[in-house]
């Protein structure tokens, strides 16, 4: 029996885990399951998380709510392995002697980490190794594990119907019965805009750097004092930030005035913006332990049983939008009650709004949706409860005042009290400011959300207008920013010079006269920022038709796989770039709509057909990550069993690695 995975992030190393543990009940003694991993940086933790990279680029998860092991709460039909999650490991290295597998950083790391600090993404790559090493130490004796450092390029029906691998290395690996593709990020081609700026780069001697990780980007060649626009202020903008100012030999100083920055001379001159003009929130200092989340109040399971049994999908702007914004309102209200009073008064608080609002959506202000009404129920309420403070949707997602557009002396003014008044809320807490405790709250429902959403639980023109071009993004502003530590930076890089912001829905056109990137703010143009490199901070978008995997390239061409689409309300359908799979799990679909028995998909190519896959596994929490990859093993592994011939026993329990 043979099972090939391709791509060994998170979600590949998942897969391989549920084989093993389905394997030790499924898999008869007198058989042998041969599972090949691929993966370039199979030994390194993957490509985005592989262990060898910079230290200082940070993940936006406290160490405690990092896992990779299912627990108690998690509902598999597989049977449940336990093992430490990520802060657990660190605790059980930090003491122990150094050796070639856990070098002294990682050991450095550990000791100093707690169950609330964020780790480098590299420690989190170690932490990946780790658990592939122990799977492949603990695998049953039924299973031989082989790592490989290639690529897939292609995948090809045989004739009796299994499957044919090639590799990047021109190897090809025959007879395997299912193939499961768990990628990650993967490279894209460059849009219209972006190949025109790197033509024009290239032709006047300038820097531009496209969409993608930022660490693997070439940024040795941005000179000492260059002006450097970071186009973009999400999570990707930070991690350039650490690069070029820490990564050069700067350095950040707590102080009894706050952080300062003491710049090395070797940093460029950073210059940023983006299309709302701020950065994203801090995330709220955790106070929510390891297991600690948001229990729906309005998107509960009821409410969820009714939206899978309707026959018509869903508007998402209509029937999910009010439910979502009453969820975020009560904890708001809730939270500044007991700031007032006691956690009993919050309790009696929130049973009373709950019961003013009622479960069902009221209809929303279509032309602003962060405008919605409170009825005068919920208003009787507040005054009951001695509450004027009212949430505001448009001041939260649009924060920048009309005084702060007068002029871009006015709005840094406005923007470093802003970031003050950021960082004083996120170190207050997820729990304790009502409004990291709100804005938690949308990290929380992220499941809730899937299971209405996925699959077509959208009609295509809400899933396309209302979820991915405004609540995607609104909620990544909102709830899925950097460590509160990392905003404290970027204001101590503007205190000292190295960093300047330009005002709200940034421009950068490329000069043919000037020979340079114009950079200026199209709602505060008073300003135009001369540069010679550019760099677009952020990720590229999953996009199945302009991806440079050739895998998905091949099997597109052929019509083998194809883009996930959704009806829309008048007819046709919305072609999304993602790769279309069918419900758990999750088989591959061709151009005719039709399933392959023996290849599975699940991760960040089939975002639009799931939401939101960049997430990672939470202990304590059912993480819809680990019940995928559970179903995905057990299919595949019923694939495997009845049609495979009788193996030879395994000699050893050793697996085989190579390179």
């Amino acid at each position: 029996m043979r099972i090939c995975i391709i791509g060994l992030g998170p979600r590949g190393l998942s897969v391989l885990e549920r084989l093993c543990a389905n394997a030790s009940v499924l898999v008869p003694a007198d058989r042998e399951l041969v599972v090949t991993v691929l993966d370039s940086h199979v030994h390194d933790g993957g490509q985005v998380w592989h262990r060898r990279q910079d230290p200082k680029l940070l993940m936006n998860t406290v160490a405690a709510q990092i896992t990779m092991f299912l627990d108690d709460t998690v509902e598999a039909a597989g049977p449940v392995l336990h093992g430490p999650s990520l802060y657990d490991w660190a605790r059980s290295i930090a003491d122990a002697p150094s050796s070639g597998d856990i070098p002294d950083s990682v050991h450095r790391e550990a000791a100093l980490l707690g169950p609330d600090t964020y780790p480098s993404r590299a420690f989190y790559g170690s932490y990946l190794y780790w658990t592939l090493r122990r799977i492949v130490r603990t695998a049953p004796a039924t299973v031989r594990i082989v790592l490989c450092a290639e690529k897939a390029v292609d995948l090809r029906d045989a004739e009796d119907g299994s499957q044919r691998v090639w590799l990047s290395g021109g190897t090809v690996l025959d007879g395997q019965d299912a193939v499961v593709l768990t990628q990650g990020h993967l490279d894209t081609f460059p849009s219209r805009e972006e190949s025109a700026m790197a033509r024009f780069a290239k032709h006047h001697g300038l820097r531009y750097l496209a969409p993608g990780n930022p660490a693997g980007a070439a940024l040795e060649d941005i000179g000492p004092g260059e002006t450097t626009v970071l186009r973009g202020m999400g999570l990707a903008f930070f991690d350039y930030l650490a690069l070029l100012t820490e990564g050069r030999g700067g350095r950040f100083l707590r102080t009894a005035d706050g952080l300062v920055y003491r710049p090395s001379g070797r940093e460029p001159r950073l210059v940023t913006g983006s299309r709302r003009g701020v950065p994203y929130h801090a995330r709220g200092e955790n106070q929510k332990g390891a297991y600690g989340r948001h229990e729906p109040l309005f998107l509960t399971p009821a409410v969820l049983e009714r939206f899978r049994g309707r026959a018509e999908p869903a508007d998402f702007r209509v029937d999910i939008w009010p439910l979502i914004d009453r969820e975020v309102r009560t904890v708001f209200y809730g939270t500044l009650v007991r700031d007032r009073g006691s956690p009993e008064r919050a309790r009696e608080f929130t049973r009373a709004f709950v019961a003013a609002a009622g479960d069902r959506p009221s209809p929303p202000v279509l032309a602003d949706p962060l405008a919605p009404a409170p009825s005068a129920r919920e208003e009787r309420v507040l005054a009951e409860f001695g509450l004027e403070e009212r949430w505001d949707w448009r001041r939260v997602a649009h924060p920048i005042p009309e005084a702060g557009l007068a002029g871009t002396c006015r709005f840094r003014r406005w923007l470093r009290s802003y970031l003050d008044e950021d960082i004083a809320e996120a170190k207050r807490g997820n729990v304790s400011s009502p409004l990291k405790a709100a804005l938690d709250v949308l990290r929380d429902l992220r499941n809730e959300i899937r299971l209405v959403v996925d699959h077509g639980g959208l009609s295509g023109d809400s899933y396309r207008d209302d979820l991915q071009h405004w609540y995607t993004p609104l909620n990544a502003f909102l709830s899925i920013g950097p460590p509160v530590r990392r905003v404290e930076e970027m204001a101590a890089l503007i205190d000292s010079g190295v960093l300047s912001v330009l005002g709200p829905q940034l421009s950068v056109r490329a000069s043919p006269d000037a020979r340079r990137f114009l950079a200026s703010s199209a709602r505060i143009p008073d300003v135009t920022e001369i540069a010679t490199a550019l760099i677009e901070a952020r990720l590229p978008e999953a996009d199945l038709r302009r991806t440079q995997d050739l895998l998905l390239r091949n099997l597109l061409a052929r019509g083998e796989c194809r883009l996930h689409r959704i009806p829309i309300t008048d007819g046709g359908s919305y072609p999304t770039g993602g790769l279309a799979v069918t419900r758990r799990p999750y088989r591959l679909v061709d151009l005719g709509g039709r399933p392959h028995a023996r290849r599975f998909a699940f991760g960040v190519p089939t975002e639009t057909v799931h939401w939101v896959t960049a997430a990672g596994i939470r202990p304590g929490v059912n993480s819809v990550i680990l019940t995928d990859a559970d179903a995905v093993a057990r299919a595949a592994l019923e694939i495997a069993l009845p049609n495979s011939p009788s193996s030879r026993p395994k000699e050893t329990g050793e697996s085989w690695i190579y390179s």
